[in-house]
């Protein structure tokens, strides 16, 4: 945020020099000595220049630069008496000093800008001869607005630092939310087939089960307290009938997909979660209606959105089960289908009635435009 400021800040130079030099082309006659005058006009463009390459960098940002812009934005103020007389009424800096200013408000905030316009009023009211009520109001504003800005600019960098971290923050937790589906899909079902497989065999495979439902439950423990961001790097489009079309060999469950005759291209994160959404449907079935059971996969492109919708003739899910699996840590529905779906900005709605089997329905954006009617 800091360096956004400083940006705008060269800027606000430009039109403040451009203004100076034209005020003091128009009022030539006012020097009474035009060569020292022209002099110091000079001082304030090179300075203005050099200031606009040194802040450009935060590391050239160091004390010395803003003490050095200070100094010369006195040094000018205070030479207007020699210029112009004891009785001048605009000084050869005029609006320039500004700059100054706005730049310790920055950089020290509230507090910087109290002190640079502090230092500047008091130039400003000791080169005069009097203080008249248009003096005075010069004054009054640079110390009000000066320790403003510095508020305004301290409040400003505070609110992006907090906003970088609730973004980390969101990062990590849709990460951990990644992480955990990948996870779901992959290792904790297989520890969680050796631990019943193992206490259905007995003896040795009975222990071997135990340490498979220890590690299960740890990795489990591991998931929710991970907060490692890891940077993915989207691919290009890819063809999501052509990925889905590859379920239609899957063992088990038995499969059969319907897609439409042409291809549809989505960003590769995209068609890999969506995917993996389905993968983690027909597991699904799989484990809870039976390895030999049918399964119907269909995909529709609405032009708008694509919709998959993934099919059994099992059981159903009873009333309640999927919000006590949630409430037991258990990732399946509430991570690896919903969670997917809602990261890519689309839903999962499910239908499910007892002995009516289980209809899943994923939809997401796809970025293109609606359909359009006959």
């Amino acid at each position: 945020m800091q360096d956004r400021l400083f940006r705008a800040l060269v800027w606000l130079r430009v039109v403040l020099i451009v203004n100076a030099v034209t005020l003091n082309i128009y009022r030539y006659d006012n020097f009474h000595h035009p060569y020292l005058g022209t002099g110091i006009v000079a001082v304030m463009v090179v300075w203005t220049v050099f200031a606009t390459w040194a802040y450009a960098a935060p590391s050239r940002r160091v004390p010395a630069l803003l003490c050095a812009d200070l100094l010369i934005t006195l040094a000018a103020l205070i030479s207007s008496p020699l210029v112009k007389g004891e009785t001048f009424n605009a000084s050869v800096p005029g609006f320039w000093v500004a700059a100054a200013l706005i730049a310790w408000a920055i950089h020290w905030q509230f507090v910087g800008g109290l002190v640079a316009a502090a230092l500047v009023s008091a130039c400003d009211l000791l080169i005069r001869d009097g203080v008249s009520q248009t003096n005075y109001g010069n004054v009054f504003l640079l110390m009000i607005a000066a320790p403003i800005v510095g508020y305004l600019c301290g409040s400003l960098q505070r609110m992006a630092a907090e906003r970088a971290a609730a973004e980390h923050a969101a990062a990590v937790e849709q990460e951990r939310a990644r992480l955990a589906r990948a996870v779901h899909d992959g290792v904790l079902q297989v520890l969680a087939l050796v631990q019943r497989k193992g206490a259905e065999i007995g003896g040795e495979g009975a222990e071997l089960g135990r340490l498979a439902g220890d590690q299960e439950q740890a990795l489990r423990s591991l998931i929710r307290q991970q907060d490692a961001l890891v940077e993915e790097t989207v691919a290009a489009e890819t063809d999501l009938v052509a990925e889905l079309e590859k379920l239609g060999t899957r063992r088990p469950p038995r499969v059969q997909v319907a897609t439409p005759g042409e291809a549809i291209r989505l960003p590769a994160h995209v068609t890999s979660e969506l995917t993996d959404a389905v993968k983690a449907c027909l597991d699904n079935v799989a484990r809870h209606v039976g390895e030999e059971a049918p399964a119907w996969v269909l995909l529709e492109d609405m032009g708008g959105s694509v919709i998959v919708t993934v099919r059994d003739e099992g059981p159903g899910i009873p009333e309640g089960r999927l919000d006590s699996a949630s409430s037991e840590g258990r990732l399946g529905v509430s991570a690896s289908i919903k969670g997917r779906l809602e990261d890519l900005g689309g839903r999962a709605d499910l239908f499910t009635a007892p002995d009516q089997g289980v209809e899943w329905e994923l939809s997401v954006p796809s970025g293109r435009p609606l359909a359009s009617g006959p």
